[in-house]
């Protein structure tokens, strides 16, 4: 049976209409600009200055706290200015900018295609790669890959879960790595595996990738059976529902445990990982490879056919870049979205640049992006039918337009996973998703005000 979680979920048209195109490596531009913030929790600290020359693979920025993470140079260069620059929600985020020359690669640095299957013995060792690399979670949060691998005293892992579902519609990008880089991705598998000690791994995707299915399953198979520390790896197929990929909806899936409100998925012993951090573990460990570059799909229905691409891009490009190289912005796209149209994020500012979590440039028409007038709640409950986290949004949302903050934490609120759910399936059109994720940061901002230490 096709595995899957046990609460809510839709389904959305795929539209992965960029599937075939195999991943294409995106020429270097005269210019790139390096954010310091592209990972989860504190921002790096940039430790070059203007006229400075750096080489591809060298570190430029330290990280400043417990979560943090170092961020790298993409390419080889002169430094030209460290300072504000917009990103892509408009917000000024110290960079580095880089003039590009011909790459020279830091020492110690492995650039060849050699497989390594051999995985290191000294547990530490793969830690300190990780973390030295800047590796982060490619899934969407971009969270420090070394710090979730070393779970609290007190929690113990049990199960090792890659997500290969890219249950988002139009993206593609870890379909295209599942099958162009199987063997990266489940050596990455295998160690983290050993890091965590634990016994099984599996790794997750969705029936509606049968030829990902199928390579992932013979890549394990091959492993297994020529080199030692694949034992206990397995390849799930999961229904496609949408949010498949959610970490608590994919910990239902495979191990049928669910975490509480407010918990964490090691509380009932799982580390979800998704296939491109995998992919920048192995690079990381194996090849002393940092973590600078990522895949990210070009797509929309108001693209030409030749255009649904697939692009190995390095951090730092700017986004105007990437749609010049393209053939330039569709003259029907209305919006350009970073990540799926679910859970994606507008883009306000396409000299933004391309971080280690970028995903895809979605264009959207006027006709997928305008918004239909907003009716009375008919309270037919599809709503709450469809929160895979069992919310009730209509709920939630006539306390959020009330100002009714206790009211909102005693519903959990804050376990929304914004996944957009409730406004894909309201009749009514009800901007559900919005009260709603604006009344959750309140209300997080006001939970942690009382658990702060007082000065």
């Amino acid at each position: 049976m096709k595995k899957t979680f046990s609460i809510g979920g839709v389904h959305p048209d795929d539209s992965k209409i960029s599937a075939g195109s195999k991943i294409e490596v995106l020429p270097l531009p005269k210019t790139v600009y390096i954010s310091m913030i592209q990972h989860l929790g504190g921002p790096a600290k940039a430790i070059v200055a203007p006229g400075d020359r750096v080489k591809t693979g060298q570190v430029i920025g330290e990280p400043t706290g417990f979560i943090s993470a170092y961020v790298h140079s993409s390419v080889t260069g002169a430094v030209k200015s460290v300072g504000l620059r917009k990103d892509l929600n408009g917000i000024q985020v110290v960079h580095v900018e880089i003039a590009v020359e011909p790459d020279e690669w830091m020492e110690g640095i492995d650039t060849s295609d050699t497989l390594v299957t051999d995985i290191p013995e000294d547990r530490q060792f793969i830690l300190d790669r990780i973390k030295n690399n800047g590796v982060v979670g490619l899934g969407g949060a971009t969270f420090p890959t070394h710090v979730k691998l070393c779970p609290p005293p007190d929690k113990k892992a049990e199960c090792l879960i890659l997500n290969g579902a890219e249950c988002e519609p139009y993206l593609t990008s870890d379909y295209r790595i599942m099958l162009e880089k199987s063997e990266q991705i489940v050596i990455g598998a295998a160690i983290m595996k050993k890091v965590l000690g634990v016994s099984r791994a599996v790794i997750g995707i969705e029936e509606n990738k049968p030829e990902a299915i199928a390579r992932m399953t013979a890549t394990v198979s091959k492993l297994q059976s020529s080199a030692k520390g694949y034992d206990g790896i397995e390849v799930m197929t999961l229904k496609k529902k949408y949010p498949q990929g959610g970490e608590k909806q994919l910990i239902d899936a495979v191990m049928h445990r669910q975490v509480k409100s407010m918990g964490l998925p090691i509380d009932v012993g799982a580390v979800v990982q998704n296939v491109a951090t995998s992919l920048a573990v192995y690079d990381a460990v194996q090849k002393n490879m940092p973590l600078i570059t990522n895949t990210l799909t070009v797509t929309g229905n108001c693209l030409p056919a030749d255009r649904q691409k697939n692009y190995l891009f390095r951090i730092g490009f700017p986004l105007s870049y990437i749609a010049e190289y393209n053939g330039g912005v569709p003259e029907k796209a209305a919006k350009i979205v970073s990540g799926g149209p679910m859970m994606g994020k507008a883009v306000s500012n396409l000299d933004a640049t391309t971080q280690k979590g970028s995903s895809s440039l979605l264009y959207l028409t006027e006709e997928q992006t305008v918004r239909k007038p907003e009716s009375n709640c008919i309270r037919c409950g599809k709503c709450a039918e469809a929160c895979p986290m069992g919310l009730e949004p209509f709920l939630l949302n006539k306390l959020a337009r009330n100002g009714m903050m206790e009211e909102l934490e005693q519903n959990a609120v804050q376990d929304c996973i914004e996944c957009g759910c409730c406004l894909y399936s309201c009749p009514a059109n009800i901007p559900l998703l919005d009260m709603i994720r604006v009344a959750k940061g309140e209300v997080i901002r006001a939970m942690r005000a009382r658990t702060a230490p007082k000065k």
